[in-house]
């Protein structure tokens, strides 16, 4: 299965590739019911359960970006296939891992391989659809990849109240080996030889200075990482303030964590109905002031001490919600950028957006107390942060007639 088709995609390519965009839920959504219990199972810091699951953002940004180039040299498929055999490797070493260090390194593998399938789903579905069609494309790639934040949080919660918590990465193995396979048998080579870069390691980062030398490619993808940091900072503090601080179930936690899919759904059918219609730069913007506006919500009610299950999982909705609207467009706009550069651009686009999750993530853990007062400092942060890359974004909009 190395051939190269120039055939249009078949709906089992396009089902195939969307099941591929689940891994990175599967490394990073299933695990945040996990984080209370790996504190008391290891008896660990909240710095080190935090960083169990930041961990796995840290990786996964590092290693998009070595994937989006080196798919560009060496083609899509086998940089795929390999990302997939590293997050069932990393899957098993975490299941087995009897100490908090073994269960970090079994992360780090695991986010190794999802990295590809974040990265090269995007890049892919620009080989195989297009540029004209690539808003729409990444729009129906992340709706995919919401369905496995939908399911990630409960099934993980219900495994871990039956089973434990190493269940929840052998349900990971499981569903990772069923789209290794699905991708083995289905998924082709979209990247030819005559078009795949060539050259040293100094020639990707050249490519690497070409595309940040384009001041709208750096306010795209450093929009996508402040964004990131919002989401991924409530996301991460939103299972120890529910079963910590709140005193509710595992189970209970996955359920309400539905509220932010739903919103990150929401908004990507939003961008994908409006791709063609309105600017992508005015859909950032619009993105970022919807983010701001949950975040101040949030912060009203830590502030007069009323802070409910409702309080975290509706900013939870609208923070997805505004992320979904932007995202898509964000992340075309750096894409086209350069155009034979777009594997390297979809790699430092998820690279950015996985750090800045990361960075605030873990900026949040160091400060971490079992309240909401950290989550509010940090997320405050980056959505201001996030309203500057998207204002500066819309001051750059080409001006009407003129190319992107």
């Amino acid at each position: 299965m190395t051939r190269t088709s120039t055939a249009a995609p078949s709906a089992v390519f396009a089902v195939v590739l969307a099941s591929i965009a689940l891994m990175g839920p599967l490394a990073i959504h299933l695990f945040l019911p996990v984080i209370p219990w790996l504190k008391a199972d290891f008896g660990v810091s909240d710095a080190l359960a935090q960083l169990a699951f930041s961990i796995s953002l840290f990786t996964m940004a590092f290693t998009t970006l070595i994937h989006g180039a080196l798919s560009d040299r060496y083609g899509r498929r086998p940089m795929m296939l390999t990302g997939l055999g590293l997050f069932l490797a990393g899957s098993a070493v975490s299941a087995f891992a009897h100490s908090a260090e073994l269960l970090v390194a079994g992360r780090v593998i695991q986010a190794m391989g999802a990295g590809a399938g974040i990265a090269l789903s995007r890049v892919i579905a620009r080989d195989a659809y297009g540029p004209e069609a690539l808003v729409k494309a990444i729009a129906y790639l992340t709706m995919a990849y919401t369905f496995g934040p939908f399911i990630a949080p409960p099934i993980s919660g219900l495994l871990i109240d039956a089973f434990g918590w190493r269940s929840v990465f052998w349900f990971a193995l499981g569903a990772g080996g069923l789209i290794a396979a699905a991708a083995f048998y289905v998924l082709y080579e979209t990247h030819p030889k005559p078009a795949r870069s060539s050259g040293s390691a100094l020639t990707l980062f050249r490519g690497y200075g070409r595309l940040f030398a384009k001041p709208r490619f750096t306010v795209f993808v450093m929009q996508t990482a402040f964004s990131s940091g919002t989401f991924f900072t409530l996301a991460g503090a939103s299972g120890v303030l529910t079963q910590v601080y709140l005193g509710r179930s595992a189970f209970e936690y996955g359920l309400l964590f539905l509220f932010s899919p739903v919103g990150y759904l929401l908004g990507n059918l939003i961008a994908s109905r409006l791709s063609g219609k309105v600017a992508i730069e005015i859909m950032v913007l619009v993105g970022t002031l919807v983010a701001l506006a949950a975040v101040i919500g949030f912060d009203y009610f830590v502030l007069i001490d009323q802070v409910t299950v409702l309080v975290i999982f509706i900013p939870s909705f609208i923070v997805a919600l505004g992320q979904g609207i932007a995202l898509s467009n964000a992340q075309a706009g750096a894409i086209r950028t350069i155009p034979e550069l777009a594997g390297t651009a979809s790699g430092i686009g998820v690279f950015l957006q996985l750090l800045g999750g990361a960075v605030f993530t873990q900026i949040y853990g160091l400060f971490a107390d079992d309240t909401p007062w950290p989550v509010m400092w940090v997320m405050s942060v980056s959505a201001l942060l996030n309203v500057v890359m998207g204002v500066a974004c819309y001051l750059m909009r080409p001006k009407a007639g003129a190319r992107p």
